[in-house]
């Protein structure tokens, strides 16, 4: 059986499925493929699945509550909303107004075809609405039996002590990797005093720390990271060698740099669930398999000179899609 860990009122999987890619994101996947993926994964015993209102426009949230139908009992569902998309699909605003929490917990519901949300994120702070106005309409979803556990995604650690005054904050959604640590010095130890789980997202560093990816003709043409700065032509040499150390550390320990990636996610604390994207069976199970990687102190020193803070190049979003991020340590901006 899978390990398990714990967010809020909720027991998961240690390692959840990131569903973002399964909707063109990253290049097109093939939708029987993409159930297979999540029906491999129920097998597996991973149990929390991540999507959003957002990602392919509902599509992904349609792809798995088809996936899910008949198993539904048997998985943690997260979605999310507020990150209002632009004609391109891409992120052009935000809005955290009761009436928006609402309007799209009712859409999400009917996309996944379900009667509740297990964990429900906003997806992003709306600076324009108090958050203790958001969280409170987010409470009044969970006093009505449609969402069971609440969370935030980006959020700085002063938002989310404001948030968890209004309601039990069950997790925090943000990126974190040994491509981008950031979140060591005040958010991850925030949720750890506050009781909050943490989920990490881009586990992976967006498929950089997989190993597979060694130059942008690597990426389709239709792929989005084309178009995100890690990957630009400037960044990409360091962020290479970047790989390349991990790579050798991963050797050395007889299991995949993705592998060891996702086992130093798990390494930082009983708090955090990373949930790696997979849109393929070959590479869900490759990252399940992370689960059996034991890291031992040395192991740990040794990934710590291969990926020090601070290692990675170029920015974690371009700058339009920044501007929706919050700090993670009070007073300096992703």
């Amino acid at each position: 059986m899978v390990r398990q860990r714990t967010l809020g009122g909720l027991r998961v999987s240690a390692i959840g499925l990131g569903c973002m890619g399964m909707s063109g994101t990253y290049g097109r996947v093939e939708e029987a493929e993409a159930i297979a993926t999540i029906h491999r994964a129920l097998e597996l015993g991973v149990t929390l699945f991540d999507t959003s209102d957002m990602y392919g426009a509902g599509h992904n949230e349609e792809l798995l509550g088809r996936a899910l139908r008949g198993r539904r009992e048997q998985a943690v569902v997260a979605t999310k909303f507020g990150q209002v998309t632009g004609p391109d699909g891409r992120p052009a605003g935000v809005d955290g107004s009761p009436a928006y929490v609402r309007q799209a917990c009712e859409r999400s519901l009917r996309r996944l075809g379900t009667d509740h949300i297990d964990l429900y994120f906003q997806h992003r702070v709306d600076p324009q609405v108090p958050i203790e106005e958001t969280v409170g309409a987010m409470a009044r979803l969970v006093e009505e039996g449609k969402v069971r556990e609440l969370g935030l995604c980006e959020a700085s650690p002063s938002t989310l002590r404001r948030a968890h005054a209004v309601h039990p904050i069950a997790a925090l959604q943000t990126e974190y990797s040994l491509w981008w640590r950031e979140p060591e010095v005040e958010l991850i130890p925030t949720c750890r005093e506050l009781g909050i789980g943490y989920v990490a997202y881009s586990p992976l560093g967006r498929g950089l720390l997989t190993g597979r990816i060694r130059s942008r003709g690597d990426l389709a043409d239709d792929d989005r990271r084309r178009q995100h700065p890690r990957f630009a032509e400037e960044a990409l040499p360091v962020n290479l060698a970047l790989v390349d150390r991990v790579t050798a550390v991963a050797a050395a320990k007889g299991c995949t740099p993705a592998q060891l990636a996702i086992a130093w996610v798990l390494a930082q604390g009983e708090h955090l669930v990373p949930i790696p994207g997979a849109g393929r069976r070959p590479h869900l199970e490759e990252n399940v398999a992370a689960l059996e990687v034991e890291l031992s102190p040395e192991d740990l020193r040794r990934i710590e000179e291969a990926a020090p803070p601070g290692a990675g190049a170029g920015a974690r979003y371009d700058e339009r899609a920044l501007r929706h991020l919050q700090p993670a340590t009070e007073g300096r901006w992703s």
